[in-house]
C-alpha cells in the first residue's frame, strides 16, 4: 500500500485531520475484504486490485453551465435546488452560492475542502463522529446475563477506512439552532477517468430545531473499472429535520460502495430516500441511530437493477432511547440477469421501551434469470415494543400486463406503468417533485420506454 501512502502524504490539511487520515490508513492496511464468511457481505463480493487502483485525475473549475457534462445540465434545467455543487472526480468545478438571507442566519454550504480551511472548528467537531473509519459496534444493549449481538466483523470496515483516510472532497451542510432552509441544497457528483476511483464525503449538521433537505445526486457516462468509494454523515440534533436523498446513477463498469449513518437525537426526524439504478456493483448502507428519546426515522429506498447489475442493500434501524420511530419501506426491481440483495437489522436497546419499528422490503422480478435475496431481521431486547418485518418477491403480473397490451399499449409501455405504479408507495413518499420526475424518467430508460 506504499502508493496510497504517498497519495496521503500529498494532501494538504491541519495536524488533527492528518493524523485521523493515517490512523485510518493503518487501520485499512490491517483490514481484509470482507469475504461472503462475513454475513453483512454473504451475497456480494467486491473484487478489487488496491495495487492497480489510482486516483481520479484533477479536474479545472469551468464559470459556465454550458461546459458541464451534459448530465448535469439536463438536471440542472428540472431542479429545485437552491444552491448546489458540481464536483468532477476529487474537484468542484462549479458552484451556486447561497442566498444572502441565509449566509446572513449563519447557514454553511461549501465543499468539505474548503470547509475545513474556513470552518475547521465545527468540521473538527462533527467529521468522522458518525462514520468513523472503523464499522461502528452496532451491538445491541441487552440484559445482564443474556447474549448480546455480535460485534461487526472488522473487515466490513474496509472501504469506510479507505474513504476516511484519502476523501478529497465533498459537500458540507451546517444549519444554526433554529434555522429552516426551504428550498433543498444539493451537490452532482461526476466521474469521467476511467480505470480510477474517487473517495468523497457528505457533512450534514443540523442543530437544534433547524431544517434542510440536501440532495446528493451520483451519474456518469460508462466507465469500466471505475470505484466511488463514499461516506455520508447526518447529524440531527433534539428537534432537528432533515431530509437526505441519494440518487446513484453511475454508468457501466462503475463500482459504488457508501456508507451513509443518521445520529437522530431527541425528538428529531431523519427522512432518507435511496435511489440505486446505475452503476455495475452496488453496494450502499444506510443505517438511523435513533439516540434520542421520541427520535424519528423514516428510511425509503427503489432500485431496479437490469443486465448483470448487482444491487446490495444493507439497512440498520437501532433504537437507543425509548419512544422512538423508525418505518422501512424498500422497493427493487430485477430484470434480466440482473442480482438485488437486500439484509436489514431492527436492533431495540435494554430500555428503548415503547419503541415502534417497521421494516419492509418487497421485490418485483421481470425475469426468471435474476435473482433476490432478502434477510429481513429482529433483535429486541425491550419488553414493551411493536416491532415488525417482512419480505415479498414475486413476478410481474402477467394479467395486468395482457390487459394493458390488450387496449393497444406497447410492451416496454406496459412494464413502464406496471413498474413505476410498483415503486409508487415510495415515490408517492417524496414531497420533491423534480426528483421524483427523474427517478421516473430514468425507470422509463430502464424498460425502453424513454
Amino acid at each position: 500500500m506504499t502508493k496510497f501512502n504517498d497519495q496521503l502524504a500529498q494532501v494538504q490539511g491541519p495536524e488533527w485531520l492528518t493524523a485521523k487520515r493515517k490512523e485510518s490508513l493503518e487501520l485499512f492496511t490491517t483490514l481484509d475484504v470482507p469475504q461472503e464468511s462475513v454475513e453483512a457481505w454473504k451475497y456480494t463480493r467486491v473484487d478489487v486490485d488496491f495495487d492497480a487502483l489510482r486516483p481520479h485525475g484533477k479536474r479545472d473549475v469551468v464559470t459556465d453551465v454550458s461546459a458541464l457534462p451534459q448530465s448535469v445540465q439536463d438536471r440542472l434545467t428540472g431542479t429545485d435546488v437552491g444552491a448546489f455543487l458540481v464536483l468532477d472526480g476529487p474537484d468542484v468545478v462549479y458552484r451556486t452560492e447561497l442566498p444572502a438571507e441565509l449566509t446572513a442566519k449563519g447557514v454553511i454550504f461549501t465543499d468539505l475542502k474548503t470547509a475545513v480551511e474556513q470552518h475547521a472548528d465545527k468540521v473538527q467537531q462533527y467529521l468522522y463522529s458518525v462514520v468513523p473509519a472503523e464499522v461502528p459496534d452496532d451491538t445491541t444493549i441487552a440484559a445482564p446475563g443474556t447474549t448480546p449481538s455480535k460485534s461487526p466483523d472488522p473487515s466490513e470496515g474496509k472501504f469506510s477506512a479507505l474513504a476516511a483516510a484519502l476523501w478529497t472532497n465533498g459537500a458540507f451542510v451546517y444549519v444554526p439552532r433554529g434555522v429552516e432552509v426551504e428550498l433543498p441544497l444539493g451537490s452532482f457528483r461526476v466521474m469521467s477517468d476511467a480505470g480510477t476511483y474517487t473517495a468523497t464525503r457528505t457533512l450534514v449538521v443540523a442543530e437544534e430545531n433547524a431544517q434542510v433537505t440536501f440532495i446528493d445526486e451520483q451519474d456518469s457516462e460508462a466507465l469500466p473499472g471505475t470505484y466511488a468509494i463514499g461516506a455520508v454523515e447526518l447529524v440531527v440534533k433534539d428537534a432537528a429535520r432533515v431530509r437526505y436523498v441519494s440518487i446513484q446513477n453511475w454508468g457501466e463498469g462503475v463500482t459504488h460502495i457508501q456508507r451513509q449513518r443518521g445520529d437522530v437525537g431527541r425528538d428529531a426526524t431523519l427522512n432518507s430516500l435511496v435511489v440505486t439504478m446505475g452503476g455495475t456493483l452496488s453496494r450502499t448502507e444506510m443505517q438511523s441511530y435513533l439516540r434520542g428519546q421520541g427520535s424519528n426515522s423514516e428510511m425509503l429506498a427503489l432500485y431496479f437493477a437490469n443486465r448483470d447489475q448487482h444491487f446490495d442493500h444493507y439497512t440498520l434501524q437501532h433504537h437507543a432511547a425509548p419512544n422512538a420511530y423508525s418505518d422501512l419501506l424498500y422497493k427493487g426491481v430485477n430484470n434480466d440477469s440482473s442480482v438485488g440483495v437486500f439484509s436489514g437489522m431492527i436492533k431495540v436497546d435494554l430500555g428503548a421501551q415503547k419503541t415502534d419499528a417497521y421494516q419492509k422490503h418487497r421485490t418485483l422480478m421481470l425475469s426468471s434469470d435474476a435473482r433476490n435475496f432478502s434477510v429481513p431481521q429482529l433483535e429486541i431486547n425491550a419488553n414493551d415494543v411493536r416491532c415488525s418485518h417482512g419480505s415479498t418477491t414475486s413476478p410481474v403480473d402477467q394479467e395486468a400486463l395482457f390487459f394493458l397490451r390488450s387496449r393497444g399499449i406497447a410492451r416496454e409501455v406496459a412494464e413502464k406503468m406496471l413498474v413505476t405504479a410498483f415503486l409508487e408507495d415510495v415515490l408517492g413518499r417524496v414531497p420533491l417533485k423534480s426528483v421524483v420526475k427523474y427517478i421516473e424518467g430514468i425507470i422509463a430508460k430502464k424498460v425502453g420506454a424513454a
